[in-house]
């Protein structure tokens, strides 16, 4: 740890050549310093919950939320804080230890505030970290959120600034950059990443990374998502990222921010196995859990746990998952989850990650 040097200073030709290290070397230096920062057989887990689903004013090309996209999502209003609950106190019985919370919005209502403030709170009550992304924040909603308990605010950067109008244009990468200056003024932990496989160039993801790694202070989270195809979006018909890409962008996420949680996020159902366990020796380590995230389907929570099984692999502040006396309660805890998912199912939607 006391050998880490954090840099904010990163310039993109020294990016690309991470990129462009031998993969047997990249993952070494990668796994090298993760392995001085934290427990590298320990995984933070977070749900995510969509609470306001569709009809969304922005043009994201990836998203199947956007209203101006034929997705065949039905768009639903606010859910009701039970459902919100019911699906935190599923997610803590399951292993979570972080509950997010997405909304389809440019950005909250006045109205909405008090509403998303008070599910805050509830959550917060059972003892769970708390993250909502809802698009932007003004400096008065940051600090609402923040006063409320809210310990994380997603807002991704998706792509490189240079990349950045091909995927959108109804709102600027300068936006994205202010409300996050607004969250981290307001003293919440800031969670951002982006997207890779939406056609963009190596350089793209460099800067991307470049744009993360030079913030006056790293994000607390990282979520590198791999693009998820939907039909009815502009992007449903891309050519696959090569998965050994996605990999080395791991890798270099983690050296670049050697403190930061890097979220194996978006994508993973379409990953193999061998894919996952590459991503998290190259430093991954966090994942989202459950069948939903957003509005794309995620794998399920007993086959992330027969993987952390196989893998030695254990969920933060949570019981080592190869300990063979463990067997029992983590089976437990997986089958009340499915059984309250079972009941409560009109509480996922199908969507974009954070």
């Amino acid at each position: 740890m006391s050998d880490i040097q954090l840099r904010h200073d990163w310039e993109r030709d020294e990016i690309e050549a991470l990129f462009s290290l031998p993969m047997n070397d990249l993952l070494f230096k990668a796994h090298s310093l993760h392995r001085q920062v934290y427990d590298p057989n320990e995984i933070q887990i977070s749900r995510l919950l969509s609470i306001k689903t569709g009809a969304c004013p922005e043009d994201c090309k990836y998203c199947p939320q956007s209203a101006r996209y034929d997705t065949g999502l039905e768009k639903e209003r606010l859910i009701e804080i039970d459902k919100v609950l019911t699906e935190a106190r599923s997610a803590k019985a399951a292993g979570a230890s972080r509950f997010c919370m997405g909304a389809a919005w440019r950005n909250p209502h006045a109205r909405d505030m008090p509403y998303l403030k008070d599910m805050v709170r509830e959550v917060k009550s059972m003892g769970m970290e708390t993250c909502m992304t809802l698009g932007m924040l003004s400096p008065d909603q940051a600090g609402e959120l923040a006063e409320a308990g809210l310990d994380y605010y997603n807002h991704n950067l998706d792509t490189s600034p240079e990349y950045y109008g091909d995927i959108i244009t109804t709102r600027t990468y300068q936006d994205r950059l202010d409300t996050l200056s607004n969250v981290r003024a307001s003293g919440m932990k800031v969670c951002s990443g982006g997207i890779v496989g939406m056609g963009e160039q190596a350089s793209d993801r460099s800067g991307l990374l470049q744009q993360l790694a030079n913030m006056e202070q790293h994000p607390d989270s990282v979520p590198i998502n791999m693009l998820v195809k939907v039909a009815g979006t502009p992007f449903e018909n891309i050519d696959d990222l090569d998965p050994l890409v996605f990999v080395r962008t791991i890798a270099v996420a983690r050296i670049l921010m050697p403190l930061s949680r890097v979220r194996l996020s978006a994508g993973r159902e379409k990953m193999s196995d061998e894919m996952q366990a590459m991503c998290f020796f190259a430093g991954a380590n966090s994942i989202f859990y459950g069948c939903k995230l957003l509005t794309t389907n995620n794998p399920e929570e007993n086959e992330d746990m027969s993987l952390f099984k196989r893998l030695g692999l254990h969920p933060e502040q949570g019981k080592y998952a190869t300990v063979e006396d463990d067997k029992a309660v983590f089976e437990k805890a997986v089958a009340k989850s499915n059984a309250i998912k079972d009941k409560q199912s009109a509480a996922f939607y199908d969507a974009a990650a954070l």
